[in-house]
């Protein structure tokens, strides 16, 4: 088990984008997994089941704060930002296309850790969990809309987050010229 405590860890710490909850988090799994030990101790999908034990565990606990999350939400009402959203998104591919795998997972952990849950949550669940734009409405029991707006709207964030940290298009290509 020791060997899965890291991605165990990084899984609920991207997801409520605090150390301190993914550690009870952690332990919450852990603990799971001790009762199903017997069952576990061998079997080859031992990682795959506490990764999904930990998704679950996280999202779980965001939803018992579900209500900050309807707040942030109502606070981006459609605003009409349709081809903001689009052009960011562009640009966080591109930037992080252009840096080396330490820099991209440095300035991504940083700006997840800046983003309300309401954007947060969906985004690292399509992204580091793979998971469909529809699974994740119906996991987080929400719309397909909201979803939808909620992962652009943190992709703009981030590319925001990239931008005040100096990192753009332009320097990032001038760092690495070819």
């Amino acid at each position: 088990m020791r060997a899965y405590q890291d991605m165990v860890f990084s899984t609920a710490v991207r997801l409520t984008g605090s150390p301190a909850q993914a550690e009870d988090i952690s332990q919450d799994v852990f603990l799971k997994a001790y009762e199903n030990f017997g069952r576990l101790r061998e079997s080859p999908t031992a990682g795959g089941w506490l990764k999904t034990v930990a998704t679950n565990l996280t999202l779980n606990h965001l939803t018992r704060h579900r209500n900050r999350w309807r707040l942030f939400s109502e606070v981006f009402a459609d605003d009409g930002r349709e081809a903001d959203l689009e052009s960011a998104t562009a640009t966080f591919d591109g930037v992080l296309q252009e840096m080396d795998e330490a820099q991209r997972h440095a300035l991504i952990e940083h700006a997840l850790g800046q983003l309300p849950d309401h954007q947060r949550v969906p985004l690292v669940l399509f992204h580091f969990e793979e998971m469909s734009y529809q699974d994740i409405a119906a996991r987080l029991g929400h719309s397909l809309a909201k979803i939808k707006t909620d992962i652009l709207r943190g992709r703009l964030a981030m590319a925001k987050s990239l931008a005040q940290s100096g990192v753009a298009p332009s320097s990032a290509q001038s760092c690495n010229p070819t």
